[in-house]
């Protein structure tokens, strides 16, 4: 697909890098690689992974994360039956700039509460 109403400058409503990044870059989606990205780990080690995520949400986190080729699902023929996860190849690609993302947020954290306090001030002034 070509991908000419599109721009680093341009995110147009019919870009498909804005839909692919809609779906990739949300918090839930990171972490869960995060988490994954040790090895392959089954739903409720995923959610124990990640606290304050609701059953729903991470369910439907891996199967987005899934049809975009993100993350794999097999299923392990035991009694009961199990389900685990694992980052593919694809995936994997996003764990490097993921962790840049998360240093950056890490090492930025002071200076952006910082920004935050100065400009929560000058919003009371106004009031």
């Amino acid at each position: 697909m070509v991908m000419k109403e599109c721009s680093i400058e341009m995110f147009r409503s019919n870009c498909p890098s804005r839909e692919l990044l809609d779906q990739i870059a949300d918090k839930w989606s990171m972490m869960i690689l995060a988490v994954l990205a040790h090895g392959p780990l089954r739903f409720n080690a995923i959610k124990r992974g990640l606290e304050g995520i609701t059953q729903k949400a991470l369910t439907q986190t891996l199967r987005k994360l899934e049809r975009n080729g993100i993350v794999a699902r097999h299923v392990i023929a035991t009694s009961p039956v199990a389900v685990e996860y694992e980052i593919t190849d694809l995936g994997r690609s996003l764990v490097e700039p993921f962790k840049a993302l998360y240093t950056w947020t890490r090492d930025n954290y002071d200076e952006v509460e910082k920004a935050r306090v100065a400009f929560d001030a000058r919003m009371e002034e106004r009031v």
